[in-house]
């Protein structure tokens, strides 16, 4: 496998695979276990130290929207608080959006009815200090299509990143330069004071 086949595969068979318990099932065995290892593999030419974790979804339940994610260890170990970039999978197209993005359950509990401002306003605050990034990590939003809290809040808490269809999946050697330039620019965002100072 690559990091292209994991997160097709991911991308093709979540839509089929929710129809069915994921409590043994090959794909939530692939997004906790055979995609972080690929992603591993794929940072393995970046200086770490780097906390790899996929998850689809808790207990018996699938995840409305999947993730794989990278945790700089020193800012976050944990999608619910911090910042970390990640590979999102909406639950309505055939596309996958890598994400520089904010901790959405820790700011669900602080703000309440009001987080979905709040993450929008640090987003656009956070994107002023990575401004040198805006062309390579061209997308200021994304859309999961998926209603709930977490979804909202995934897309609420994105800062920037890039996206890719199915066809953009088969070019491994784009995957890791992108992926590359995703960790710098999260490392460029520790440098600078990460979410200190934010609404």
């Amino acid at each position: 496998m690559s990091l292209g086949h994991a997160l097709r595969r991911i991308v093709e068979e979540y839509p089929l695979a929710r129809l069915d318990p994921p409590a043994g099932h090959p794909l939530a065995a692939v997004i906790r276990r055979g995609a972080p290892d690929e992603l591993r593999d794929a940072l393995d030419t970046i200086d770490g130290p780097f906390l790899v974790k996929g998850s689809p979804g808790r207990g018996s339940h699938w995840a409305a929207v999947p993730w794989l994610a990278v945790f700089d260890p020193t800012v976050t170990t944990s999608a619910t608080r911090g910042y970390y970039l990640v590979y999102l999978f909406p639950a309505h197209r055939e596309v996958v959006h890598l994400s520089l993005a904010q901790g959405t359950v820790a700011a669900i509990r602080k703000h309440g009815s009001r987080t979905d401002a709040y993450l929008r306003a640090s987003g656009d605050a956070l994107r002023t200090r990575l401004s040198d990034f805006a062309e390579s990590l061209p997308n200021r939003s994304i859309t999961l299509g998926s209603a709930g809290d977490l979804p909202k809040g995934y897309e609420a808490a994105h800062i920037l990143g890039l996206s890719y269809d199915l066809g953009g999946l088969g070019d491994e050697r784009r995957l890791r330069a992108d992926l590359a330039v995703g960790v710098a620019a999260y490392r460029a965002l520790k440098a600078r004071g990460g979410l200190a100072g934010q609404p």
